[in-house]
């Protein structure tokens, strides 16, 4: 089971707090590097994709690529965080110290945060809906005997339909579709590799 923190309205996953510990950590990170990193960290929320990020940062070459990958996913997940919830100093720096950051770093960090947070607002309230989550799957077999061109058919198919609610719009709805059993055993094993991934990410 992986175990979390929460300081307040802020949570952040073990993988998130192990991130920002390699953040924090003055052998991995000067000072220069950091303050580079999270500079870079919060400009890159706001850019376009082929914009420089903080993987591809001058002042960062020296920092091995998997690290730094880590780093921003924390970094990220922090700011996204601390933004949704309009996290206070005194919170932010809680959660900060907790992950190791010293006086220093915990003040660059919540500069770069008051810098961006009018941007940061802007950028969550623009995300759109939350995609609604299935409440109940039904089926049944059906056996096609014509076509509608009334040719010979011969071949069975089923009926699925999804009952999904959209928690956010307080609406329910059903989907129907059809599909044959092939089509059925593919969509089956994409669900079951879905799963699949969601277990493994889980357990970072």
């Amino acid at each position: 089971m992986v175990s979390k923190v929460i300081i307040a309205t802020m949570e952040l996953s073990t993988y998130v707090q192990k991130g920002l510990q390699y953040l924090a950590d003055p052998v991995q990170f000067s000072n220069k590097s950091f303050h580079s990193f999270i500079v870079a960290a919060f400009e890159s929320l706001f850019s376009a994709p082929s914009d420089v990020t903080p993987l591809e940062h001058r002042d960062l070459k020296h920092i091995d690529l998997t690290l730094l990958k880590h780093c921003q996913a924390a970094a990220t997940a922090c700011i996204l965080e601390a933004g949704k919830h309009n996290t206070d100093k005194a919170t932010l720096s809680t959660c900060l110290e907790d992950c190791r950051f010293d006086v220093d770093r915990i003040e660059m960090f919540y500069t770069e945060y008051q810098k961006n947070k009018t941007k940061l607002e802007t950028l969550l309230s623009g995300i759109g809906r939350c995609p609604p989550h299935v409440n109940e799957v039904s089926w049944r077999l059906e056996y096609q005997i014509k076509n509608c061109n009334i040719h010979k058919a011969d071949q069975p198919a089923y009926l699925v339909a999804l009952n999904v609610e959209n928690s956010k719009e307080q609406c329910v709805e059903d989907i129907a579709f059809s599909c044959t059993m092939e089509q059925l055993q593919d969509l089956v094993g994409k669900l079951k590799d879905a799963a699949k991934s969601l277990e493994r990410a889980s357990q970072l």
